[in-house]
């Protein structure tokens, strides 16, 4: 039985400081199209720009993991991240005002009442998943961390933790999907660290929004009371004691909450390969370098099966169109000789399929080349932004009184020449929901279905001057 896709069913908003630079933020969680998966959005920064929460835009951080693109930054989305895979949410768009997500209580507890409070509605796409096919793994000797994935029928993880601790040696947390209850026994587990850390994270300008109601602080040897006296002043506490080798009077969940709360630190970086995975972690003192390592793996494994998935086999080239050339001279403005689709062959909120027939007959054959014609690949991008100009104008009442227009162009790959006599596929989808008039989307171009060229596209829907 096929899974459907889910999106919240309305949005909902979170204040808090960010753990590292102590700032007031706001999160906005707001309902998704069908595909479009996690995004960020800083608000904050000139022309909001839309960071999608994939490990292609993962970079290190110290504690916490980091999405950037262009210069634009966001930080310790891990725990929110968690909490919408937990939850069974595949696509979400995230406004946020400053660079880092709210700490809360430094788990993931307060985003997941959130969503259950919000509500989640079924799509009508069906998941997306990553099926492990073979063993992929990062490790690190110098620290001792490895983290696994291997082949599995459902999505499983298991880690092990271990420190220099008498309060800390060894523990251990599993979850299973479909078993594990999430939301009662992983999404409360609170983020920790080691006091002998505290004085060394604060000089390094990290751990600014940290206290002791969003940590917890583990005490592995005795301190004097000058030092006691010292962390009442940074932490802000008239009294600091220390139970069971715990900072003040914070009661733990549950026994080995540390682990668990490192599963959830996996749960939330690994969301970054963009899929529902079907695997086995292994996790062996993970952190959050590891985990991201493991992501960018997994969805440079999902990119390659996307090339193959992109293609529309059950496309019928002899059926009839959508969209003829007429039809679609109503609704872009482009006219022949740069006119670059003849047919549409389907139209959703979030995908077109088109095609380009390429014949002798093209003006740009008389230059390139006279003996050896081939289509400029610059013609073949035009062509695939016109499919998404479609795309896009197709869902406005009055597209006539529309243009669309490129803002930029990443990451195109030709892969194969396009001669007299192809028959060109066109396979947009969007990225990210249509704001402020800025759409983004991923094209592919297809002869058979051999993949010819893709890339990534962001355009400006404007209203023509009357």
């Amino acid at each position: 039985m096929s899974v459907k896709q889910h999106t919240l069913k309305g949005e909902f908003s979170l204040q808090g400081k960010g753990l590292h630079t102590g700032k007031e933020v706001i999160a906005v969680f707001k309902p998704a199209l069908e595909n479009s998966g996690y995004v960020v959005v800083r608000t904050d920064l000139e022309g909001a720009p839309a960071i999608p929460a994939t490990a292609a835009f993962a970079r290190f951080a110290d504690r916490s993991n980091c999405l950037e693109k262009e210069g634009a930054k966001v930080f310790t989305a891990e725990h929110a991240l968690a909490a919408l895979y937990g939850c069974g949410v595949d696509n979400c768009t995230i406004e946020l005002n400053g660079e880092e997500f709210p700490i809360l209580d430094g788990s993931a507890r307060l985003y997941v009442e959130a969503i259950r409070k919000a509500g989640v509605q079924e799509q009508e796409a069906e998941r997306r998943y990553f099926e492990v096919a073979e063993k992929l793994e990062y490790a690190c000797p110098e620290t001792g961390t490895r983290i696994t994935l291997l082949p599995d029928n459902g999505y499983s993880v298991n880690v092990m933790v271990g420190y220099d601790s008498p309060y800390l040696k060894m523990q251990y947390a599993n979850f299973t999907e479909g078993e594990t209850d999430f939301v009662a026994e992983i999404a409360p587990c609170r983020t920790f660290v080691f006091l002998r850390e505290v004085e060394h994270l604060y000089s390094n300008n990290l751990i600014k929004g940290g206290d002791l109601e969003n940590a917890i602080v583990i005490v592995d040897r005795e301190i004097p009371e000058q030092e006691v006296a010292r962390l009442q002043k940074i932490f802000g506490y008239e009294d600091i004691q220390i139970h069971q080798g715990v900072l003040n009077n914070l009661n733990l969940y549950f026994d080995n909450e540390a682990a668990r709360h490192k599963l959830l630190d996996v749960l939330g970086d690994l969301a970054l390969c963009g899929r529902f995975i079907k695997g086995r972690v292994i996790a062996e003192r993970p952190g959050h370098k590891a985990n991201t390592a493991l992501a960018q793996q997994v969805y440079k494994a999902v990119l390659a099966l996307e090339k193959e998935d992109a293609y529309p086999c059950d496309l019928d080239l002899d059926a009839e169109p959508l969209m003829d050339v007429n039809k679609i001279r109503k609704l872009l403005p482009h006219r022949p000789p740069f006119l670059l689709v003849d047919k549409v062959f389907q139209v959703t909120e979030n995908k077109v399929i088109g095609v380009k027939n390429v014949t002798m007959n093209e003006p740009f054959f008389v230059g390139h080349f006279p003996e050896e014609p081939v289509m400029p690949g610059v013609l073949m991008v035009e062509a695939m932004s016109q499919c998404g100009g479609i795309l896009v104008l197709s869902q406005v009442p009055d597209p006539e009184n529309y243009s669309t227009y490129f803002m930029k162009i990443d990451n195109v790959k030709f892969r194969q020449k396009v001669v007299p006599g192809d028959t060109l596929v066109f396979k947009l989808i969007t990225l990210a929901p249509v704001k402020r008039g800025i759409v983004t989307m991923k094209g592919f171009a297809f002869v058979g279905k051999k993949l010819v060229c893709e890339g990534e596209f962001m355009a400006q829907v404007a209203k023509t001057k009357n």
